[in-house]
């Protein structure tokens, strides 16, 4: 889709600000270097924001005989942006400030057969409530909710097209929580989620290109490609847990058999279990969370089944992960979501090793392989951003409507966001 010059205006705004809570405080002369964007143009935007009162003058730098540049940072009180993740297993939502720092938290379990939608947009009003009450702001201040759920999504219509976990096609799910939600909403999945929380403030931080690999109950890999996210034509790039890893392999929830899904995300895992251990004490058949964490503090006492189950799924993963590199060339790939942070180093250390015996090694040499560094929850804290875009870009369609046509304000929710 063609950008217009309003989208590019948002995107740089959007860039600017980026870079702003990343660096604050930081100036105009150090954020054009940062972005590549004129100093004239960078001056404009940053005057946008001091309007906005997203951000702040915080006073001046020396320089070495020049005019001292003016310095600004985020205003961290500026406004409110909450970040949703929705999984198969529970609802997190967190509520962040400007400089998103969280400020509150709340958790919603999903328990099994707990997947109509009607049930699982309950769980997110409730959270979302919860957080905004905790945290004790006005309605107001809150500029706007991001959503993440897994599977394939339209962001511009906020319809979730395809959940195979959950067996959803074109549930109309941002029109579902708009009835219980009065904030803008805008949705996108944990794949993009997560890519974008390591650009921001994670391992992807500086780099050019990165994969994210998403280890849940679904599996798939959020893309970073030039220095930012790669969504492809119809936002579905990423889908890598449903690539065939064996052929003719378990039967995966979208219909195939063999895809990566099916051998290491959470009920692949169990099932690696199972299949070493049929009667293993470790094993929770209904609780993915509690094998997890079982398997996890097993490993750590040296449980030799417990060490082998890890090994197994880190072959797998290890295979998918070579894939990746000699396919896309990534300076980092970072492994992230909550099975790879229960399961930690003993995992991370058995990937490097697949990965090594089958990754080309000039790829390889220039990939690391990293846990993810960020202490809250990435998908949520990504699925934040998305509402910060959303509402960068709400001030965009205020502050130029169209010729001809009278000044409207933006709706009361919210699905677009600029291309990112």
């Amino acid at each position: 889709m063609k950008r217009t010059s309003r989208d590019i205006r948002t995107a740089n705004r959007y860039e600017v600000l980026r870079q702003i809570i990343a660096e604050s405080p930081t100036s105009r002369q150090d954020l054009a270097a940062a972005t590549g964007l004129s100093l004239a143009t960078v001056a404009t935007l940053v005057g946008e924001l001091l309007d906005l009162r997203m951000i702040t003058e915080v006073g001046f730098e020396d320089s070495a005989g020049g005019r001292p540049r003016g310095l600004v940072a985020v205003n961290a009180s500026g406004g409110a942006l909450i970040g949703v993740d929705i999984a198969e297993t529970y609802v997190h939502v967190e509520l962040f400030d400007l400089a998103l720092n969280v400020l509150a938290r709340a958790d919603e379990d999903m328990r099994p057969g707990e997947s109509r939608p009607e049930q699982v947009v309950g769980h997110v009003a409730a959270a979302v409530g919860s957080v905004v009450a905790q945290a004790g702001i006005e309605a107001a201040r809150v500029l706007g909710v991001g959503v993440s759920v897994p599977g394939q999504v339209d962001r511009d219509t906020g319809v979730a097209e395809y959940a195979p976990n959950w067996d959803w096609h074109d549930v109309p799910l941002l029109d579902l929580l708009a009835e219980h939600i009065a904030y803008p909403l805008h949705l996108d999945n944990p794949l993009r989620a997560c890519a974008v929380a390591e650009l921001w403030f994670g391992a992807a931080r500086g780099r050019g290109d990165a994969v994210v690999v998403n280890l849940g109950t679904g599996v798939g890999a959020g893309l970073a490609l030039g220095g930012g996210l790669h969504r492809g034509v119809s936002n579905s790039a990423g889908e890598w847990g449903h690539t065939t890893l064996v052929l003719d392999g378990r039967l995966c929830h979208c219909g195939n058999n063999g895809c990566v899904e099916t051998y290491v995300g959470a009920p692949g895992i169990m099932q690696n279990l199972r299949e070493l251990s049929p009667r293993s004490a470790l094993l929770h058949p209904e609780d993915q969370t509690a094998t997890i964490d079982a398997l996890a503090r097993a490993v750590a006492a040296d449980d030799p089944v417990a060490v082998k189950a890890v090994r197994d799924t880190a072959r797998y993963l290890g295979a998918g992960i070579s894939d990746l590199i000699n396919l896309l060339n990534p300076e980092v790939v970072v492994l992230s979501s909550w099975v790879a942070a229960r399961l930690g180093e003993p995992l991370l250390g058995e990937v490097r090793q697949a990965v090594a015996r089958h990754a080309l090694r000039r790829p390889l040499a220039a990939t690391e392989i990293v846990l993810s560094p960020i202490p809250t929850d990435p998908v949520s804290l990504g699925a934040a951003t998305f509402a910060l875009e959303g509402a960068l870009q709400s001030v965009g369609q205020r502050q130029a409507p169209s010729k001809g046509t009278p000044k409207r304000t933006a709706p009361a929710r919210s699905r677009t966001a600029p291309p990112s």
